[in-house]
């Protein structure tokens, strides 16, 4: 189907946020993942970071701005925070302990979506919390499926090594224990976006006590249960958005 719209700039734009989807962007690499000129890529880039579209992390890369999760909410279509909710929820519920999600951006990670374990002690993290991307569960989610190149930076500084990764591919989910903050134990698991790529992580967390120091063991299967909930919502989300397309382009 031809994705022009006729105003070519608005398209370049356009191609410069959708090559940012994947991840933090050097100048070369945008260039090489838009097809654009090196100026023009450039120009974009920070025409867009003005609008705070685009915005940099740690090392100058490029990265998708914080207006898009604005716009995102105002507008309502935020199909993955819509689901959840519920999601988080029942996990909460069946684990008795608290549940996340989190996505990545630049070299941190964000809580996107939590429910707090209602009394007790808890791990608590609000929603909006910026945490490390080199320490916990979350973390080793959102970059064990990386290009080999973004994950053997993302590894420089990290608590846990490549081979934890590759463990983590193997199984699916990940567990941390005492890696992000004394006495808290984690478990987290991937959600995937249509294309296949990770987009967010879900998880669980709480004291080591309660946990064991393989909370893996406890809560694995149950945690991959919520976030493969999640990555369904946006596979019919994604079908359906197809369908619509082909209707309209058909009409």
């Amino acid at each position: 189907m031809d994705t022009s719209s006729g105003v070519g700039v608005l398209d370049k734009a356009a191609t410069v946020l959708g090559a940012l989807e994947a991840g933090p962007a050097t100048l070369a690499q945008l260039v090489g993942a838009t097809g654009l000129a090196r100026p023009t890529a450039h120009r974009l880039a920070v025409a867009l970071e003005h609008h705070r579209l685009v915005s940099r992390d740690m090392q100058g890369r490029f990265v998708l701005g914080p207006r898009l999760g604005e716009l995102a909410s105002a507008a309502g279509e935020d199909r993955l925070l819509a689901a959840a909710g519920p999601v988080l929820g029942a996990l909460r519920d069946h684990t008795n302990e608290s549940a996340q999600l989190f996505r990545r951006q630049g070299d941190q990670r964000i809580c996107v979506a939590a429910a707090e374990r209602p009394v007790g002690l808890r791990d608590s993290i609000p929603v909006g919390a910026t945490l490390s991307m080199l320490a916990g569960s979350a973390a080793q989610v959102l970059l064990a499926w990386e290009e080999p190149d973004r994950l053997h930076r993302g590894l420089q500084g990290a608590a846990f090594t490549a081979t934890a990764l590759s463990g983590v591919r193997r199984r699916g989910w990940a567990q941390s224990v005492a890696e992000r903050e004394a006495g808290v134990a984690s478990v987290s698991a991937p959600v995937r976006g249509p294309s296949g790529r990770v987009v967010a992580a879900v998880s669980i967390s709480g004291p080591i006590e309660r946990l064991s120091r393989q909370p893996g063991r406890l809560h694995a299967a149950t945690v991959v249960a919520g976030a493969n909930k999640l990555t369904e919502v946006l596979r019919r989300h994604h079908a359906t958005q197809q369908q619509q397309q082909q209707q309209h382009h058909n009409a």
